[in-house]
């Protein structure tokens, strides 16, 4: 047998605890809860990390790429727990953490014409053990069209709009579904949009942002008023980003709860 030394278990030169090291931009298909159909197959962006000791060198990047390739691939809170276990175990940490990116998708009728088409939702689960608890976070980005109430106000005719992005963070008892997020989010804009729109449809997205001017302020204070009125959630951080159509640059609103 060929002895092979173990530099990562070395002593470091700089002898400084390092809060986060790991591996990011792992693709890995996975399988998450789908209220309408049972579940959704998709494919995750996974980033995985431990704390480092002052004393070793380096961490073994291989066992990160073992324990997801160990792991069972449906994502749900008991699931991910297991995988930060074995995280742990493997990498002999304290503290790990772990986050996973992905498209969820829903169907969605357009509102006059019912043409079906299927949205795309980024939503991201992340988890952080140290020492035996778990903080779990669920969120979800969701794309809405917003109309400026000043823009509306001073203009003869028209007024600006544009797409926003409603950004959720979520932390939550019992079993909370992203599409409860998502729900929250199309509401707070002037209006949700859509993939495909017939001209029916596109008057009537149209007719409905105008009568329901936004400003990014007014978006933010929404979507935090259905997160607080959500039975199962206990902590949320929710962002608006306008991506502004008569600027060179975003407007954005952040409110954070105190759970």
């Amino acid at each position: 047998m060929i002895f092979m030394e173990d530099v990562q278990q070395s002593q470091a030169t700089i002898a400084m605890p390092i809060d986060r090291v790991g591996v990011k931009g792992l693709r890995l298909p996975i399988v998450v809860r789908d209220r309408e159909s049972g579940v959704q197959h998709t494919v995750a962006q996974v980033s995985m990390s431990v704390d480092l000791p002052a004393e070793f060198k380096g961490t073994h990047m291989s066992r990160f790429v073992e324990a997801l390739e160990h792991w069972e691939g449906t994502l749900d809170y008991h699931s991910f727990l297991t995988l930060l276990d074995d995280i742990v175990d493997r990498l002999q940490a304290r503290s790990a953490h772990l986050r996973f990116v992905f498209p969820y998708f829903l169907r969605r009728r357009s509102p006059v014409s019912k043409a079906g088409g299927m949205m795309d939702y980024t939503c991201r689960v992340d988890g952080y053990l140290k020492d035996g608890k778990l903080t779990f976070t669920l969120g979800a980005d969701v794309p809405v069209m917003t109309v400026c109430p000043c823009s509306k106000a001073i203009s003869d005719e028209g007024a600006h709009s544009q797409r926003a992005e409603v950004r959720i963070l979520t932390r939550f008892e019992g079993f909370l579904w992203l599409e409860d997020l998502i729900e929250i989010g199309e509401r707070a804009g002037s209006c949700q949009v859509y993939s495909l729109l017939k001209r029916e449809d596109e008057k009537y997205v149209t007719e409905t942002a105008f009568a329901h001017p936004t400003f990014v302020e007014d978006v933010v204070r929404e979507a935090a008023k259905g997160l607080d009125e959500h039975p199962k959630v206990t902590w949320y951080k929710v962002e608006v980003e306008s991506f502004e159509s008569i600027h060179n640059h975003s407007a954005f609103a952040v409110i954070e709860s105190d759970g």
